[in-house]
């Protein structure tokens, strides 16, 4: 009875594991139809608009060329008809000309002679003469041997005239834009190193049209390919002109980044390529706030020092205990949840001890991480730990811990400390340290976050796994994590493998 119990939970279980990818699956088509119909009433909205565009550049065009031969038109009419009227006034002037020419001519002129010289009328013979010479002078100067029988306009109109069949043929071959190649992501060309990925993708043939690409990535702790409903969006960047990408300044908040690249041209964007998922290593931790000191205010990975902390904590105990509704299971509920102590069940850090631990141990491989601090804190301490570290010890003041630590108390000073003995450090004090962690080879490091310079190296084996673990007193500070051994670093820790430490003394 019992395994037949265990085979209906098995197989009950796994319907309804079947049940919620088909609801999955239905709200995506559900989803797909509905995209379906705006994207058609968008390119059909598109398709208009492009037309009416076209059949605007052409009523235009159609427009100017009309207007250019209704003024070629109307210039040559002026410069014709011009030379018309003047060749028409011109020869009315000829003809009264040629018809008082003729006149004269015809007329007897020996009897006019004679007969001035049988009068005896000898004073009008220069007189006869005069006219003669003056109708000669008129004849000549006729504007009819001034006119140019040439026209001054053609009326050839032929150069206006248009040949639209190629236009025709490419309106004719007029389609849909077409929809660039889906990109292929190379995984053995894509580089991950130091918080940076770099992304590279190939089309399948060359595309002049190709305008520019789209990248999108997100967070994933799972390996294989996208679930339909994921912890972490996408992140979009856009504008990309080249076949690869670097995205800097990321942090690793999870084990894998899942990438997917598309083409765009002018209109339309493609497909978008086949998800490629790369592994993205780095330590994450989170502070346990659960065994930090009570003076200590810790908000996810920021850390503040609180001096009132532990007495409005004890009044609130007070009042609990003496509340009607306080019971342990009613506290249990009420009670926030807390991320997992590096030691479940520990006491938490009091006295003089205001020490906070990372949630996650040590036991292996190369991890770095860094923290910001108040550089006017009155102490301040980073470095690794022993789970073991009592709720009374100081970080560096016995064997389970090695830090570096900030004086600010008397007069400012920067220590590498451990097992209650310090270093003094020759060194400028950052206001960013990063912390790198060789477990195997049991080297701890400190280096100027920004510049990578290295500040101080312990050189021990650790006897258990350890914790990244901070103190702050009368200030306050902020870790970062996510992030991968820089490559600085890890060149640095090569060069200095062959080398003994420098502080032996203390490690």
């Amino acid at each position: 009875m019992g395994d037949q119990k265990e085979s209906l939970r098995k197989i009950t279980h796994t319907l309804a594991v079947k049940n919620e990818e088909i609801s999955n699956f239905v709200c995506t088509l559900k989803q797909s139809i509905e995209n379906l119909e705006a994207n058609s009433n968008r390119v059909q909205e598109d398709l208009e608009s492009e037309f009416n565009a076209l059949h605007a550049v052409l009523d235009e065009m159609k427009e100017n060329m009309l207007t250019r031969i209704k003024q070629e038109r109307a210039s040559r009419t002026y410069e014709l008809q011009s030379q018309l009227g003047a060749c028409s006034k011109a020869l009315e002037s000829s003809e009264e000309l040629l018809e008082l020419a003729n006149q004269t001519l015809c007329s007897s002129e020996t009897d006019g002679f004679n007969q001035i010289l049988c009068n005896n009328e000898w004073y009008l013979f220069p007189l006869c003469l005069c006219l003669c010479a003056s109708l000669c002078c008129s004849v000549t100067m006729a504007p009819a041997f001034r006119l140019s029988l040439k026209a001054k306009a053609s009326d050839n109109m032929s150069h206006l005239m248009v040949d639209f069949s190629q236009e025709r043929e490419l309106l004719q071959a007029l389609k849909f834009l077409p929809v660039p190649a889906t990109p292929e992501i190379q995984v053995s060309e894509c580089q991950v190193c130091d918080n940076t990925v770099t992304v590279v993708w190939t089309v399948p043939e060359p595309d002049s049209k190709i305008d520019h690409y789209i990248l999108e990535h997100r967070r994933t702790n799972h390996e294989g390919p996208p679930r339909i409903r994921e912890d972490y969006p996408w992140m979009v960047l856009e504008g990309i002109k080249e076949t690869e990408s670097m995205i800097t300044g990321l942090r690793f908040e999870t084990r894998f980044m899942t990438f997917r690249v598309k083409a765009c041209n002018k209109a339309v964007a493609g497909e978008f390529s086949e998800p490629v998922t790369l592994e993205t290593p780095a330590f994450t931790f989170k502070l346990d706030s659960g065994s930090s000191h009570q003076n200590l205010k810790v908000e996810d990975l920021s850390v503040e020092w609180d001096s009132s902390g532990g007495k409005i904590q004890d009044i609130r105990k007070e009042k609990n205990k003496n509340s009607p509704m306080h019971s342990p299971a009613r506290s249990a509920l009420m009670s926030p949840k807390r991320a997992p102590s590096a030691r479940p069940g520990r006491d938490r850090f009091t006295a003089e001890s205001y020490t906070v631990l990372a949630d996650t141990l040590i036991d292996a491989g190369q991890h770095y991480w860094e923290v910001r601090f108040d550089k006017e804190s009155k102490t301040f301490a980073a470095g690794v730990a022993l789970r073991s570290l009592g709720k009374f010890d100081q970080l560096g003041k016995t064997g389970a811990s090695w830090c570096i630590h900030l004086n600010n108390w008397l007069q400012q000073s920067l220590t590498a400390k451990h097992n209650n003995k310090a270093r003094t450090l020759d060194c400028a004090i950052p206001s960013s340290i990063g912390i790198y962690c060789n477990y195997e080879e049991g080297v701890l490091s400190f280096y100027n976050a920004k510049t990578k310079q290295l500040m101080h190296s312990f050189k021990t084996k650790f006897p258990q796994p350890v914790v990244p673990a901070f103190m702050v007193w009368n200030g306050s500070f902020s870790v970062v994590t996510g992030l991968q051994v820089p490559s600085l670093v890890q060149s640095g820790q090569r060069k200095n493998s062959n080398t003994s430490s420098s502080n032996a003394s203390i490690t």
